[in-house]
């Protein structure tokens, strides 16, 4: 758990993005286990605070290409595996919310075999695919704004 912290500390400041110190108390989130697992047992957002959010994802499907106009996404691999495609051309793009796209699949783009331990950076505007899936995938999504 360490790395993944030291790899948001890392990501956020190259968006330029501030971090509060251990210790600070103004803006501090605690969320209780319970409470996590209860997120990942459905897939559920943990944490919206506008410039980020914190999702506790569970895939048992494969998913629909996504594209988010305003927000990066880091995906921390914590069980299972996943085919996950990057970049290319979405097909079938269709607006599902405000600075979101979906689609259909995708041509051409970059394909990578995701596992537990994996970190995947998807900056701003990329197409991105949770193409397959091998049994339940579970992940946490830091999106960045």
């Amino acid at each position: 758990m360490r790395s993944f912290i030291a790899i948001i500390v890392a990501v956020t400041a190259a968006f330029g993005l501030g971090l509060a110190l251990p210790g600070a108390s103004s803006g501090v989130t605690y969320i209780p286990a319970e409470q996590v697992t209860a997120a990942f047992a459905k897939g559920a957002v943990l944490v919206n605070h506008g410039n980020y959010m914190v999702h506790a994802g569970r895939r048992d499907t494969e998913g629909q290409v996504e594209v988010h106009t305003r927000d990066a996404d880091i995906i921390y691999m914590l069980e299972g595996s996943t085919t996950f495609v990057t970049g290319g051309t979405m097909v079938g793009a269709r607006a599902t919310g405000p600075d979101e796209m979906r689609g259909t699949s995708v041509q051409g783009g970059e394909t990578r075999r995701l596992t537990k331990g994996d970190v995947m950076i998807v900056p701003k505007g990329t197409p991105h695919w949770f193409k397959e899936i091998s049994g339940t995938v579970l992940y946490y999504v830091v999106k960045v704004r």
